[in-house]
């Protein structure tokens, strides 16, 4: 019989792309959903998200799949977009 990985953090039943989190990963998974939450929010597809706000979109992938755990200047990155979209689009596109 297989042994059951514990949940800590379960998925949230209205996001299709989250899934369950194990103590292990925990971390990981909670900078993962705030990336993932900044773009959905937005209704952005990852590839929009990523052209829009100038973020690799391989690299956008693997946080959200949380393969890679984001580094905190991009969480707080996708929390100020998240709060002022157009603002940091209007700002990235200048650049």
């Amino acid at each position: 019989m297989a042994k059951k990985r514990p949940i800590v953090l379960r998925a949230d039943p209205g996001d299709a792309e989250d899934f369950d989190v194990g103590p292990d990963a925990m971390e990981r998974a909670v900078k993962s959903r705030i990336v993932r939450m900044a773009r959905t929010g937005l209704g952005l597809s990852q590839e929009e998200f990523a052209r829009r706000f100038k973020v690799p979109v391989g690299t956008l992938r693997d946080w959200e799949q949380a393969r890679v755990t984001p580094p905190d200047f991009a969480v707080a990155y996708a929390r100020v977009i998240a709060a002022m979209p157009e603002k940091v689009a209007e700002i990235v596109d200048v650049a």
